[in-house]
C-alpha cells in the first residue's frame, strides 16, 4: 500500500512536471504574441487634405482604422462597452471564472459549444493575436495570455487597444473609424444613443451594421442603454431621452475619393514610402477642392460643346481632355484633371499624355527672341517658305491658317495672330540652334532636331506647359508644378516638400511676351478666354486636321492649361480648336472661381525697367536688352511702317 501511494506521488509529481514544464513553455512561446501588443502598431488610414484641410480621399490597406488614444474615448462609449461585454472588466486579471463556469453549464445544457465567456482582454487577444477556433489548445493560450496581458499592461491600455483594433461593421477598424463613418462625427460628439450604437456591433458587426439593418441596430443600443440604467451607470432621464432618439446614419464609401486623378498622382509621387496605405499619414496637397469641382464642371461643359459642335457620337468618338490649374506664384497644383470620366479611364493625359503643341510653343520662340536683343517692335517677312530635305527631292513648305501672307509685320503682331511664316522666318533670322537650345532650357526637351517643332510638331503633356507657361505667368521665374506640400506621420513629425525653381529670363523680358499674350486673348485667337474685368493672358494651339486643342492661359494669380483631343490621336472634328473649343473653358473656370474668390488680383502689375512708346497708334513695349529699332522701315510705295 505505501508503494503504491509512493508510485502514485512519483507518477503524480512526473505529471505535474511535465504539466509544469509544458506550460512554461507555452507561456515563452507567447512572449512575441504579448510584445505585439504591448507595442500595438495596427494599420492606420492615411488621408489627404486639400489647402484648407478637407478631405481629398482616404487611403488604407486591409484595414480602415483612425486610432483613438484612451484620453480620446467618451468614458460613456466605455461603460457602454463594458455593460455588455464584460461588467467585471476593472476587478478581474484577464479571466472571469464565474462567466466561464456559466459558459460550460450552458454547453453543457446545449450539448455543444455555444457561449465562450470571454473577457475583453481575451476577445481582444482573440481579434489581434490568435485564431477565432474553438479548440481546447487555442483558448488555454488565450487564458495565459490573458494572464500575461494583464501583468504586461494596464486596464487603460487594454481597453485603447479593443476598441482600435475590434471590426465594427462596414469596413471599419476601432470607435474612431465608426463614428466618423456612421454619423460623420468625432467620439467627443457622439450622443449616448449613436455611443450605444457603436457599443452594439463587436457582437456582431455585419448583422448590427446600421446602414444595413437600422431597426436591429437601434434595438441592440436600447438594450445596452436599458443595461446601463439597470447598472446604475446612466440616469433615468439620460436613459429616456436616448431610448427615443434615431441618429443618422451615412452609407458612404471608405475612400470617399473627390479627385481620383490627384489621388493615382500622389501615390505615385509617395511611392517609395512602402507604408503609405497604413502607415496614417496625413498628406497635404495644394488641391483646392472647390477649384477642383469647377474645374471638372468646365472641363465637362467643354467636352459636350465640342461633341455637339463637332456632331460626335457619344458611343464612337474618343474624345477626352486634361487641365491642371496652378497658383501662379508658388506652383501649387490647385486643380487636376486627368480625363472626362475616371470610371471609364485612370489614364492621367494631364502628366501622361505627350501630344503635339502646336502654336502654344511660340511665346518661347519668341521670348528667345527677345532675349537675344529682339524686341516686340522688331520687324520680320511673313512670305512664303520652301525648305527642302536632306536629299532635295521633298520640300516642307509652311503656311499660315487660311493661306495668307501678311508681309512685314512686327513681332508683336506675329505673335498676336500667330503667323506661322513670320515665326519660321524669325527662326531663321536668330539661328536655329540657338532656338532650340532655349527650347531645352524652358524644359520642353525636343525630340528631334528640325524646323517642324516649332510650328508645333514638338511633343509634350499638360503638366509639361504648365511647368514652361510659369515662366511668363511667374515673370520669369520656372516652377515646378507642386501636387504635395507636407507629409505628417503618425508621430506628428513633418516632412514639407518645396518646389524647384530656376530663373530662366528677367522679370522685365518676361513681361514683353506677357503683354503680347494678353493681346491674343483681346483681340486674337484666344478671345474666347477673355474674362470681364480681368487681365487674361494666353495662348491658343490647334495641331493639323484638329488632332489636339489646347489653350494656356494665366491671370495675375491663376494658371491653366487645357486640352482636348482624341486618346487615339485621331482628329477632333472639322470645327473647333484651342480657339473656340478650349478657350472657352478657361473663360468659365476663371469666372467660377471669381464668384467663390472675388477679391482676387485683377490686373498685371508691370516691373520697373519696362518702358513703352507709341507709333502709328500701336503700343510698344521694350526694355533695355529689348530696344526699340532704330531704323526705319517703309513699304514699296515709301509709306513709313515703322
Amino acid at each position: 500500500m505505501i508503494f503504491s501511494k509512493k508510485k502514485f506521488l512519483v507518477v503524480l509529481g512526473i505529471v505535474l512536471g511535465v504539466l509544469f514544464c509544458w506550460f512554461f513553455s507555452v507561456w515563452i512561446s507567447l512572449q512575441a504574441d504579448i510584445d505585439r501588443l504591448k507595442n500595438y502598431t495596427p494599420q492606420l488610414t492615411t488621408q489627404i487634405l486639400d489647402r484648407k484641410d478637407r478631405l481629398v480621399a482616404n487611403i488604407f490597406g486591409n484595414q480602415f482604422r483612425f486610432y483613438a488614444t484612451f484620453n480620446e474615448i467618451p468614458p460613456r462609449m466605455i461603460e457602454a462597452l463594458l455593460a455588455v461585454e464584460d461588467t467585471l472588466f476593472f476587478e478581474h486579471h484577464g479571466i472571469n471564472y464565474d462567466a466561464i463556469l456559466r459558459a460550460i453549464i450552458k454547453n453543457l445544457r446545449h450539448g455543444k459549444y455555444s457561449e465562450g465567456g470571454s473577457t475583453l482582454t481575451q476577445q481582444l487577444i482573440k481579434n489581434a493575436v490568435l485564431t477565432r477556433d474553438k479548440t481546447l489548445y487555442r483558448k488555454i493560450k488565450e487564458a495565459i495570455l490573458a494572464i500575461q496581458i494583464e501583468l504586461s499592461l494596464s486596464k487603460e491600455e487594454i481597453l485603447e487597444r479593443y476598441l482600435n483594433d475590434t471590426f465594427l461593421g462596414h469596413g471599419y477598424y476601432g470607435i474612431k473609424a465608426a463614428a466618423l463613418g456612421y454619423f460623420r462625427k468625432s467620439l467627443d460628439q457622439l450622443s449616448l444613443k449613436e455611443i450605444a450604437m457603436i457599443a452594439g456591433l463587436p457582437r456582431a458587426p455585419s448583422f448590427y451594421d446600421p446602414t444595413k439593418n437600422i431597426d436591429f441596430s437601434l434595438s441592440r443600443a436600447n438594450n445596452i442603454l436599458e443595461r446601463m440604467y439597470t447598472l446604475g451607470w446612466i440616469g433615468e432621464n439620460e436613459y429616456k431621452t436616448a431610448l427615443v432618439e434615431i441618429p443618422e446614419v451615412y452609407n458612404q464609401s471608405l475612400a470617399q475619393n473627390k479627385a481620383p486623378y490627384v489621388v493615382d498622382m500622389v501615390l505615385k509621387q509617395l511611392d517609395y514610402i512602402q507604408d503609405i496605405r497604413t502607415g496614417g499619414y496625413i498628406v497635404k496637397v495644394g488641391i483646392d477642392l472647390d477649384y477642383q469641382a469647377m474645374a471638372q464642371e468646365a472641363m465637362e461643359k467643354g467636352y459636350k460643346n465640342a461633341m455637339r459642335i463637332n456632331q460626335l457620337d457619344e458611343n464612337e468618338h474618343m474624345l477626352n481632355g486634361a487641365m491642371i490649374v496652378t497658383q501662379v506664384k508658388s506652383g501649387e497644383i490647385l486643380a487636376l484633371i486627368g480625363g472626362i470620366d475616371y470610371s471609364k479611364s485612370a489614364f492621367n493625359r494631364a502628366t501622361q499624355a505627350k501630344r503635339q503643341i502646336g502654336s502654344t510653343i511660340k511665346p518661347f520662340v519668341y521670348l528667345n527672341a527677345f532675349d537675344l536683343g529682339y524686341s516686340p517692335a522688331t520687324m520680320i517677312a511673313d512670305v512664303a517658305r520652301s525648305f527642302d530635305n536632306s536629299d532635295n527631292e521633298d520640300y516642307w513648305r509652311p503656311r499660315n491658317a487660311g493661306n495668307s501672307f501678311n508681309g512685314i509685320v512686327s513681332l508683336r503682331y506675329a505673335l498676336i495672330h500667330s503667323l506661322n511664316l513670320a515665326t519660321i522666318n524669325l527662326v531663321d533670322m536668330v539661328g536655329f540652334d540657338k532656338t532650340f537650345n532655349a527650347l531645352e532650357k524652358y524644359s520642353l526637351n525636343p525630340r528631334e532636331k528640325n524646323l517642324t517643332i516649332i510650328l508645333g510638331s514638338l511633343i509634350a503633356s499638360p503638366m509639361d506647359l504648365a511647368r514652361a507657361y510659369s515662366i511668363f505667368s511667374n515673370q520669369g521665374v520656372m516652377l515646378e508644378p507642386q501636387l504635395v506640400k507636407e507629409l505628417i506621420k503618425r508621430d506628428g513629425s513633418k516632412k514639407v516638400f518645396y518646389n524647384k525653381q530656376e530663373e530662366i529670363t528677367s522679370p522685365q523680358q518676361a513681361y514683353l511676351v506677357t503683354s503680347i499674350l494678353q493681346e491674343v486673348v483681346k483681340n486674337g485667337t484666344g478671345r474666347w478666354a477673355r474674362v470681364k474685368k480681368m487681365d487674361v493672358a494666353g495662348k491658343t494651339g490647334t495641331t493639323n486636321n484638329n488632332n489636339d486643342a489646347w489653350f494656356c492661359g494665366f491671370t495675375p494669380e491663376v494658371q491653366a492649361v487645357i486640352w482636348f483631343g482624341n486618346d487615339n490621336n485621331g482628329s477632333i472634328g472639322k470645327i473647333g480648336g484651342g480657339t473656340s473649343i478650349v478657350a472657352p473653358v478657361f473663360s468659365d473656370f476663371i469666372n467660377k472661381i471669381l464668384k467663390i474668390d472675388p477679391g482676387m488680383e485683377r490686373n498685371f502689375e508691370k516691373p520697373d525697367g519696362v518702358y513703352q512708346k507709341t507709333i502709328n497708334g500701336v503700343k510698344y513695349f521694350y526694355t533695355e536688352i529689348s530696344k526699340l529699332p532704330e531704323k526705319k522701315i517703309v513699304d514699296d510705295e515709301n509709306k513709313l511702317i515703322f
